[in-house]
């Protein structure tokens, strides 16, 4: 059985806990949704881990990061305004890949090509989004195909979030 994992996010609403579950075999990484497939969302750990203990499920501790969704939003918004850390542009992405899998209606998460890769490279790669005289600096084509991407991802989450799915 598939280890379940709490997955904290700090947003404009205040903070909620998320399942996020690891994809088995070649399947996506995702996060746990109700029978209706409503994103499931907590407000303390204690109610997640009763929730997992009615359910059968494993809740793995591994003292995990908060998402600060706030800090995505700014920037998306405002990117000349600040500079995030590539740590927070890369969990931010992913987190959205793994909710578009989830969820199963919302905006459409874009379609991803070679822009898209080259500018994940980058953030893997720990390269601040600054764009700045040379080679391998980031391209304004990169920058907004980053800032559109993250920008759906942040949609998808308002609308994951004001659904059915709220578990305590």
């Amino acid at each position: 059985m598939t280890d379940h994992y709490p997955y904290r996010l700090a947003a404009r609403r205040g903070d909620l806990t998320l399942i996020w579950r690891p994809g088995e075999g070649d399947g996506p990484d995702e996060l746990a949704v109700d029978e209706l497939g409503g994103l499931l969302t907590f407000h303390d750990l204690g109610t997640l881990q009763a929730y997992c203990d009615r359910h059968g499920w494993e809740l793995v501790r591994d003292g995990g990061t908060t998402l600060d969704l706030d800090a995505v939003r700014r920037w998306v918004e405002r990117p000349d305004h600040v500079s995030p850390q590539p740590e927070l542009l890369l969990d931010a992405w992913n987190f959205f890949e793994d909710l578009s899998h989830s969820v199963k209606s919302g905006p459409a998460f874009p379609p991803q090509g070679p822009v898209h890769d080259s500018a994940y490279e980058k953030i893997f790669g720990g390269e601040a989004l600054e764009p700045t005289a040379g080679e391998g600096a980031w391209t304004a084509e990169e920058s907004e195909a980053v800032r559109d991407l993250l920008g759906t991802g942040l949609n998808l989450w308002e609308q994951a979030t004001h659904g059915p799915g709220t578990a305590d």
